[in-house]
């Protein structure tokens, strides 16, 4: 008989502190009627289990503990729980230790808030200027409304890969290749602007979207393997041109020099006498008398 007493009095303790901690927590949250409910149902509980202590007493009292330990929730700190009772929105439980309404009638669904990555599945995209392209993207982005994500949409990752995988192929379409090549990061703000728009009634806000990758066909490489070869050639081409442009007038000038100077002649016969010395060569120099160069000038 006293251990009887002795099991039903620790257990009708325990069962009082954690109802005394259950309306403690949700009067913290100002969930008023949710802590109205949990002293009724308590107090109805541990008030028959004392009127019949000496039968089923201990048992109500073992029973009361159970149900109330099933309400209490642990949010982390990256982590937002929202909660419905008996189906409808009842609000958001912030991190930290919380007390929802045992049996069902509370049901919390804990929303994560940190950044998550998809992977939007590689595909063929036609691009503007009918080039098969197979290209494929990253997705990052963040709840920023648990309500929202956990009452409008059933299941937002596989909502915002759908999403990234279709705008992905609307906007790439609309461009040529050589835009999606050399643009690429105007082409992912312009997606990440979208998609962000797309997903803002979804409660997420998307922070990166990067293509990752962009294959062409083995015979469009050729081909623009092909124009870069032809480019650059055309490139040496008209840099020589303008070379010999340059050194073309460069030599007129020099001619009006020697002209109007007789003597310069002769200084670049013996200046083209010390260059040929310098070669190790075997060479037969003939020298010319300069009266003979100026005679047959007379001549000419």
């Amino acid at each position: 008989m006293i251990l009887d007493a002795a099991i039903y009095y620790s257990v009708a303790a325990l069962a009082a502190l954690f109802l005394a901690v259950a309306v403690l927590v949700m009067t913290s949250r100002k969930d008023g009627s949710g802590a109205a409910v949990v002293l009724i149902l308590g107090a109805v509980f541990l008030a028959v289990s004392f009127v019949f202590k000496d039968t089923v007493g201990v048992a109500l009292a073992a029973v009361l503990l159970p149900i109330l330990i099933t309400g209490c929730r642990v949010i982390p700190v990256y982590s937002r729980g929202v909660v419905l009772r008996l189906g409808n929105l009842r609000g958001v439980m912030e991190p930290g230790f919380s007390y929802v309404l045992p049996l069902g009638v509370d049901t919390v669904r804990v929303i994560d808030t940190r950044t998550v990555t998809i992977d939007v599945p590689k595909q063929e995209i036609i691009t503007k200027d009918n080039i098969p392209v197979m290209v494929d993207a990253v997705v990052y982005f963040n709840v920023s409304d648990p309500i929202l994500a956990a009452t409008k949409v059933v299941n937002f990752v596989t909502s915002t890969s759908t999403l990234g995988m279709t705008t992905l192929r609307s906007i790439l379409g609309q461009h040529e290749l050589d835009e999606i090549l050399s643009k690429r990061q105007e082409l992912n703000q312009l997606l990440r602007t979208l998609l962000d728009e797309a997903t803002d009634p979804w409660g997420l806000k998307v922070t990166m979207v990067e293509v990752k990758s962009i294959e062409i066909p083995d015979s469009m490489k050729r081909a623009m393997a092909r124009q870069a070869e032809a480019e650059r050639e055309r490139r040496a081409k008209v840099i020589s041109a303008e070379g010999e442009l340059q050194a073309s007038s460069k030599l007129a000038e020099a001619a009006g020099v020697m002209a109007a100077e007789p003597t310069t002649m002769q200084l670049r016969y013996l200046q083209a006498l010390s260059e040929i010395a310098a070669e190790q060569n075997s060479t037969i120099v003939f020298p010319v008398p300069v009266e003979l160069l100026s005679f047959l000038k007379k001549l000419g």
